[in-house]
């Protein structure tokens, strides 16, 4: 009897310990790469898996074969593309949305729920040369002899965001849009995600932003682009000015995060030019004595 008991609270404690691991928000960082061409990073794109569903912010390029790596090497079976329901796009750089067609068109004949995505005004127009560059394809699958359950899958649901404010809130995962300064890029916007055991707030591109300060802080992690200003100096003042009113100088974000005090501070996006990427992280270091790491694809927080 006591052997059973012991069995049976073995089970139970196991069984127990499966759901608080299951619970648990996870944030993958599948792209963490900028428009310059890197063997090792692919562009933007966040995954945050809650409650058995992934959440994509930006869809950059290679961030697709991130999801499926993390998918077959990670334990993340939410991130098989198809399974994918939902991605928020910052804003309509290439960086950030060159892998947006190919997760709409990644295996959509086995879908059993239709991608919804959510971005900028410009988004459905995006859509809609998508459906023109896979004319021919859309139309041999659900027009041919291939047996598909729906044909219809191959659609989009498209949010265009009108203004800030929560555009998601499901499965106990709440999505706030709130825009930022992207140069002149309007609208841009950053993401704050709630779920019951993590708040995440992702920047998208942006200079420093007040309104991403209000939003962030007390975050548990904040996802922030950076630029090197060492590396910054060795390009023009033309690029130099540039890059100052579209993106966050390392100063600046060190005050971005003496500000909003999140628990962690994860460097992504990180434009180092000729300078070491390490630079980054030691010019925000050397201003800021929080939690910092410098994001690499496939990480884990």
């Amino acid at each position: 009897m006591k052997i059973i008991m012991k069995r049976v609270a073995l089970f139970t404690t196991l069984v127990f310990s499966a759901v608080i691991v299951h619970a648990e928000t996870r944030v993958i960082m599948l792209g963490t790469g900028t428009p310059i061409p890197s063997a090792d990073r692919a562009g933007s794109g966040v995954a945050v898996i809650h409650n058995g569903e992934a959440y994509l912010f930006d869809a950059g390029h290679g961030t697709v074969q991130r999801a499926i790596q993390a998918w077959k090497t990670m334990d993340a079976p939410e991130l098989n593309p198809p399974k994918i329901k939902n991605v928020f796009l910052s804003h309509l750089h290439s960086d950030h949305t060159m892998d947006y067609s190919e997760l709409a068109a990644t295996f959509w004949w086995a879908r059993e729920s239709r991608l919804n995505a959510y971005g900028p005004k410009g988004l459905q127009d995006m859509t809609n040369g998508y459906y023109d560059m896979q004319k021919i394809d859309i139309d041999l699958r659900t027009n041919g002899i291939q047996p598909i359950d729906n044909p219809t899958m191959y659609k989009i649901a498209v949010n265009e965001i009108a203004q800030d404010g929560v555009i998601f809130n499901k499965n106990n995962v709440k999505v706030e849009a709130f825009s930022v300064d992207h140069g002149d890029i309007k609208p841009a916007y950053g993401y704050k995600i709630t779920t019951p055991d993590k708040t995440i707030v992702f920047s998208g591109d942006t200079t420093y932003s007040e309104n991403l300060i209000k939003q962030a802080k007390g975050a548990d992690i904040l996802i922030h682009e950076v630029v090197s200003e060492v590396g910054l100096k060795g390009r023009s003042l033309g690029w130099q000015a540039y890059h100052d009113s579209a993106h966050t100088l390392s100063s600046k974000l060190a005050k971005v995060a003496n500000q909003t005090q999140p628990n962690l501070l994860v460097l992504n996006h990180v434009l180092h030019f000729g300078a070491p990427i390490e630079t980054a992280y030691s010019e925000v270091k050397a201003l800021y004595d929080g939690n910092v790491v410098l994001a690499n694809d496939l990480d884990e927080y």
